[in-house]
């Protein structure tokens, strides 16, 4: 979070790269709910996880044991109280397939 003046960072979450909490490896997607609590996809710890409004750690919400691929988008349906989680797997440049994927619906 930046100050209304642009020029400070007020709060933020993470740093050292990692798999512990408040680690991250690859953030790649961000949520927001109404209550401006953030949900954070990390794609190569493969979990998704809700920081408050100041950015403090709250929870994990979807971890490696449950997803079958790599989270890379988030969309939130505040109205529906859904988060929608996409994950795909990685394919290297020289394999001549799409991508296997799945969309993950979690009632948040």
């Amino acid at each position: 979070m930046i100050s209304a003046d642009g020029r400070h960072i007020v709060h933020s979450h993470g740093g050292q790269r990692g798999s512990d909490t408040g680690q991250y490896d690859a953030p790649v997607h961000l949520a927001v709910d109404n209550n401006e609590f953030v949900f954070v996809a990390d794609v190569f710890n493969m979990q998704v996880t809700l920081l408050s409004p100041t950015l403090q750690y709250v929870r994990q919400v979807l971890s490696s044991d449950k997803l079958k691929a790599f989270p890379f988008r988030l969309y939130l349906d505040v109205l529906r109280r859904r988060l929608y989680v996409a994950e795909n797997e990685l394919l290297s440049i020289n394999t001549h397939r799409p991508p296997t994927g799945r969309v993950v619906v979690l009632s948040v």
